[in-house]
């Protein structure tokens, strides 16, 4: 792995464009989160594949799918970012997160198994906390399985496992997540096993798009706020929303929602993930820079309004 670009705010979050070997092109990212400092939470989110085979309506990181990343290039990515900071490979963070969650979905790749096994050798962290956000897509059964078995047997407490869903229809839920899927009682069951009482509730994230569809009836008919919390995102600026014209329920200016209401009423917990807004200038999105990358063949491009520095 090559390390050929970067962009970002180091205070803030740095997004790294790296060639792999057969050059194929992958994206990782380290973020701060403010008002947190890094001894405090720090966060790596990381590509499982190179490209990605769904195509989700707004996410940059579908198409132009290549292969699935090997344990030794996860960890590499890892590596890039841990030892700038900490050559020791020893983390201090009260909190220190890594989220399969950059490029690809990780249930196609079955060597995230095997960091998730294999990272207590190659590094100390006083607080580790894995996280995987996925689509739950149809024959990844195998995959999951596993998951749970090293969740329950290495980080039953720490664990944050994330399904997307994105809409409480059906329909709409196909169309924005073009694969199939897991039922939403097949999530349930699933999660039910995965679930402990000691550990992180479940999230069901739903990036909303305006308008979109969302039923709290569904939601309580599936999901028990004894297991499940409620996530919503904004629809960031990606090149896939733009095209399709998409436009987010969600808005930095605006703190209180009817829908957020509702569902809290309902007795869940919920997160409205605006985070910094100037995430989205940087452009630390899902597949943001390999897509504009491949777009204009090169790296000569610029980000939101942040420049892009070949390295």
């Amino acid at each position: 792995m090559i390390v050929k670009a970067k962009t970002g705010n180091d205070s803030l979050a740095a997004v790294y464009i790296a060639e792999m070997q057969d050059g194929g092109m992958i994206e990782f990212v380290e973020s701060l989160q403010p008002p947190f400092t890094i001894n405090e939470k720090w966060v790596l989110i990381i590509s499982t594949l190179c490209g990605c085979p769904v195509e989700c309506s707004f996410c940059d990181a579908g198409g132009n799918y290549r292969r699935r990343l090997t344990e030794e290039e996860m960890f590499s990515q890892i590596d890039y970012m841990v030892s700038k900071r900490y050559p020791d490979r020893v983390i201090p963070a009260d909190k220190f997160k890594i989220q399969f969650s950059r490029v690809g979905e990780p249930s196609f790749n079955p060597d995230v198994i095997d960091v998730l096994r294999n990272f207590s050798k190659k590094f100390t962290a006083k607080n580790f906390i894995p996280s995987v956000s996925t689509i739950a897509p149809s024959g990844t059964e195998k995959f999951f399985q596993k998951l749970l078995e090293v969740k329950k047997e290495l980080y039953d407490k720490s664990f944050q496992l994330q399904f997307s869903i994105h809409s409480t229809d059906t329909a709409e839920r196909d169309k924005i997540i073009p694969v199939k899927k897991w039922s939403f009682p097949g999530i349930a069951r699933y999660s039910e096993k995965f679930f402990s009482r000691e550990g992180k509730k479940i999230t069901l994230n739903f990036v909303l798009t305006e308008p979109g569809k969302f039923d709290t009836k569904i939601l309580k008919k599936y999901f028990p706020p004894e297991i499940f919390l409620i996530k919503f995102t904004p629809l960031n600026p990606t090149f896939k929303a733009v095209k399709n014209k998409l436009q987010s329920y969600i808005q930095k200016d605006i703190s209180e929602y009817e829908i957020a209401k509702q569902v809290t009423n309902e007795g869940y917990e919920i997160i409205i993930s605006v985070g910094e807004y100037e995430e989205n200038l940087i452009g630390s999105n899902c597949g943001q820079y390999v897509a504009a990358s491949e777009q204009n063949n090169g790296m000569n491009l610029d980000g939101y309004t942040y420049k892009v520095k070949k390295l």
